[in-house]
Protein backbone atom coordinates (compact mmCIF):
# COMPACT_ATOMS: atom_id res chain seq x y z
CA UNK A 1 0.00 0.00 0.00
CA UNK A 2 1.43 3.14 -1.00
CA UNK A 3 1.69 6.54 1.39
CA UNK A 4 0.36 9.91 0.89
CA UNK A 5 1.48 13.29 1.24
CA UNK A 6 -0.43 16.09 2.27
CA UNK A 7 0.98 18.48 -0.16
CA UNK A 8 -0.03 22.16 1.84
CA UNK A 9 1.77 20.36 4.80
CA UNK A 10 3.67 17.36 4.43
CA UNK A 11 1.62 15.50 6.38
CA UNK A 12 2.37 11.79 5.49
CA UNK A 13 -1.04 8.86 5.76
CA UNK A 14 0.71 6.14 6.42
CA UNK A 15 -2.15 2.91 5.53
CA UNK A 16 -0.20 0.94 8.23
CA UNK A 17 -1.14 3.46 11.42
CA UNK A 18 -3.56 4.83 10.08
CA UNK A 19 -5.20 7.82 11.76
CA UNK A 20 -6.37 6.39 14.84
CA UNK A 21 -8.01 9.94 15.85
CA UNK A 22 -10.35 10.12 13.29
CA UNK A 23 -11.48 6.41 13.19
CA UNK A 24 -9.26 5.00 10.32
CA UNK A 25 -8.34 1.69 11.35
CA UNK A 26 -4.66 0.49 10.80
CA UNK A 27 -4.05 -1.02 7.15
CA UNK A 28 -6.35 0.95 5.40
CA UNK A 29 -5.64 1.95 2.02
CA UNK A 30 -5.63 5.49 1.34
CA UNK A 31 -8.09 4.35 -1.28
CA UNK A 32 -10.46 3.43 1.23
CA UNK A 33 -10.37 6.26 3.66
CA UNK A 34 -13.94 7.98 3.35
CA UNK A 35 -14.14 10.84 1.05
CA UNK A 36 -14.87 13.59 4.01
CA UNK A 37 -12.06 12.63 5.99
CA UNK A 38 -9.67 15.33 6.01
CA UNK A 39 -5.81 16.01 6.98
CA UNK A 40 -5.03 15.74 10.40
CA UNK A 41 -3.02 18.64 10.27
CA UNK A 42 -4.29 21.27 8.07
CA UNK A 43 -7.69 20.18 7.52
CA UNK A 44 -7.64 20.06 3.87
CA UNK A 45 -9.28 16.91 1.90
CA UNK A 46 -8.44 14.33 0.33
CA UNK A 47 -7.73 15.60 -3.24
CA UNK A 48 -4.95 17.97 -1.51
CA UNK A 49 -2.65 14.39 -1.14
CA UNK A 50 -0.52 12.87 -4.03
CA UNK A 51 1.22 9.98 -3.68
CA UNK A 52 5.00 9.51 -2.23
CA UNK A 53 7.42 8.16 -4.82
Amino acid sequence: MLKYICVPCGYIYDPQIGDPDSGIAPGTAFENIPNDWVCPICFVGKDEFEPVK
